[in-house]
């Protein structure tokens, strides 16, 4: 059982599980690694919060200090979970992976926006876990688009998305004034197939259920009869949310997207497996497909055996995949 929570936890699909738990402490969570990580000389870090119907949401914009003329600025969208504007969370997970990419892409010129998840760190939020909906996540980077698009600093706006965030990414960049879009291990399945891969490793009961409460949520309605081995990720409370993010499939958002696209996809990854980046590439052959050798689902290399693997979960000093970064930035220096 420990297993299944661990590895349901950890996967980048996952139902967001996280909204009656105790919020993450963003400065709580980064207290050690702020002090071995301190803010490079070379550039600026300033506090942004942008206000929504039910809360806030607040970030960091991470600029180089000498700047001649406009610029171009990424939104980092986190993946899934309770994951705080460095990509940490109290669940285990202490990478560091989203401040240290927007540190490398300032020291490439190119300024940043990373955040907090809705009700997660130091953004607000008074919704219960019954009324939280996939496409919450998108109305908050849609908020962030519009604070950026009227900022005279920057030059282009550009979407990146980790993990669960690439599908948000997609579908908040459709009717907003975005150059470039990058997935970060995005997945390349509805969440109802992500969700049921999932189980074939588990015991059947579990598998029979989960296809139980899936078979009830694809005809609109919540399944009460929830087995309590299964309470911690399908809850009546939270297959709302379930049911409002399966009901997109990543390959058809993607083909309606109009601006280049690159997608990244690591090789050792273990929670969004290479086929995810083919199955995007197919929908969409315009796009740019990066495989990275050796990079894993927290942007740092690593071997494909699962235990030096998920170690680098909890390595926030461990740097970001050197060719991943390199990509990026190519990518968005090239866009026009």
């Amino acid at each position: 059982m420990r297993k299944f929570i661990f590895c349901v936890t950890l996967l980048s699909c996952v139902v967001k599980i996280w909204a009656q738990a105790e919020p993450v402490s963003y400065h709580t969570a980064i207290s050690t690694i702020t002090s071995n990580n301190a803010v490079d000389p070379s550039l600026v870090e300033t506090p942004i919060t942008v206000k929504t119907l039910v809360g806030t949401i607040s970030g960091t914009l991470t600029t180089p200090k000498d700047v001649s003329g406009k610029i171009p600025v990424v939104i980092i969208i986190p993946g899934t979970g309770p994951i705080d504007r460095d990509g940490n969370s109290n669940n285990g997970l202490n990478t560091n992976m989203y401040k240290l990419l927007a540190y490398a892409l300032g020291k490439s010129g190119i300024a940043s926006v990373r955040y907090d998840r809705r009700m997660v760190g130091q953004s607000t939020g008074n919704q219960k876990e019954n009324e939280l909906r996939f496409e919450d996540n998108v109305d908050d980077v849609v908020s962030l688009i519009e604070m950026l698009a009227t900022d005279e600093r920057f030059s282009k706006i550009v979407i990146a998305g980790h993990s669960e965030g690439a599908l948000v990414g997609m579908l908040a960049t459709s009717d907003e004034p975005v150059k470039g879009f990058i997935s970060l291990e995005g997945a390349g399945y509805p969440g109802e197939k992500i969700l049921m891969d999932q189980m074939k490793n588990q015991p059947q009961y579990m598998a029979d259920g989960i296809k139980n409460i899936l078979d009830s949520l694809r005809r609109g309605k919540i399944n009460p009869n929830v087995d309590p081995q299964l309470y911690g990720i399908a809850r009546p409370s939270v297959q709302f949310y379930m049911m409002s993010w399966c009901r997109y499939d990543p390959t058809q958002v993607i083909r309606k997207l109009k601006m280049p696209i690159l997608l990244i996809q690591g090789t050792t990854d273990l929670q969004v497996t290479p086929d995810n980046g083919q199955k995007l590439k197919s929908a969409k052959s315009s796009a740019i497909l990066m495989p990275i050798r050796g990079m894993n689902y927290v942007l740092k290399t690593s071997p494909s055996d699962k235990e030096p693997n998920l170690a680098t979960y909890k390595q926030p000093d461990l740097p970001l995949n050197a060719e991943m970064v390199a990509d990026i930035v190519d990518f968005i220096q090239k866009l026009k």
